[in-house]
């Protein structure tokens, strides 16, 4: 089977986003279909300001509502990034294989840095080598698909360019991964602002649906969504972009197709009533699933140890060759 390896990262709530544009698939179908590793990619969330007890309590989150929603640990690895050494063991080999041109032209680096400059923060040198830390993320696992969506693309280039680099000067080591774009249930955007993915960082919550948000606040959110400003309801991305959001939201929640839904509606009231009816249908057995293992954290903790032990036993020979072949001394005893 082909190894795939994806992350999610601690620094907010998990959102319907980041269900529909990720997790779903990997339940669906990634972890029938591949090798799968999941992450908490804990160690990213700290290339930027953070309160280290909240860093804490989403890492906990996110690994439980991976859980919640259906990944299962007799299939897939399922696992928080900082308790398996090797991805930090690797980073360095790698920071000694890119070039701080290479990284400095990273798209992210560039608006990410720009923002705290903006806000005068200082530029945490880790927002810089993250990049790196990723690659060794996907490398230490011979990883060889990484899903992801087009804003992370450049950073799998990366990835791939490091193999190929490493692989050249000091000899194979390395599988070479692809960046591979699966088709998502929806592209999730904000619901105040349909011009902007739904983030979990966002300050303003105001449209964004959060996996654990209770019924009624993930239904007076939809419903005071941004539609447009005519009547008629089209799927229409670029004209009528609160709509198409709608519309895709509904069609994602019920397995509809978002134009063959627009031709079923003739008021913008019906449509919203509708699509949050099935979005809070759609991840309620999620939530209920999250409140039963959360109270249970001593199975949480157990998953998450024997996740990190079975990635740890995947990476951890191909990063002691990695050592061997750059010119390390191998450890005595």
């Amino acid at each position: 089977m082909k190894r795939i390896f994806s992350g999610i990262k601690p620094t907010g709530h998990l959102t319907l986003g980041n269900y529909l544009g990720a997790v779903r698939r990997w339940v669906e179908v990634d972890q029938y279909e591949s090798d799968g590793l999941f992450s908490v990619v804990d160690l990213h969330a700290l290339t930027v300001e953070h309160d280290p007890a909240r860093v804490l309590r989403l890492s906990r989150q996110a690994a439980t509502l991976l859980l919640a929603a259906g990944l299962d640990p007799k299939l897939c690895t399922v696992f928080v990034q900082s308790h398996v050494d090797e991805h930090a063991r690797l980073s360095y080999l790698l920071e000694c294989t890119a070039t701080d041109g290479e990284l400095r032209r990273m798209i992210q680096y560039k608006e990410k840095g720009a923002r705290a400059r903006a806000a005068g923060e200082s530029v945490r040198l880790s927002l810089l080598t993250y990049p790196v830390l990723m690659a060794a993320d996907i490398l230490a696992y011979g990883t060889d698909e990484v899903p992801v969506g087009e804003d992370q693309t450049q950073h799998v280039e990366l990835t791939r360019d490091l193999a190929v680099r490493f692989n050249q000067r000091y000899g194979h080591v390395f599988t070479v991964p692809k960046a591979t774009h699966p088709e998502v249930a929806a592209r999730v955007m904000d619901l105040q602002d349909p011009g902007s993915k739904m983030g979990k960082s966002h300050e303003n919550a105001a449209g964004i649906v959060y996996l654990l948000d209770d019924e009624d606040t993930a239904r007076r959110k939809i419903m005071r969504a941004v539609t447009d400003s005519g009547r008629d309801v089209v799927y229409d991305r670029e004209a009528s972009p609160g709509v198409a959001n709608l519309l895709d939201l509904l069609a994602a929640s019920t397995g509809g197709n978002p134009e063959a839904l627009a031709g079923v509606y003739e008021s913008y009231g019906s449509l919203k009533r509708d699509t949050a009816d099935a979005v809070v249908e759609m991840l309620r057995p999620v939530r209920e699933r999250h409140a039963e293992l959360a109270a249970d954290p001593g199975h949480v903790d157990q998953v998450l140890r024997d996740g990190a032990e079975r990635a740890r036993g995947m990476a951890r020979p191909l990063v002691d060759r990695a050592y061997r072949a750059i010119g390390l001394m191998p450890a005595v005893g």
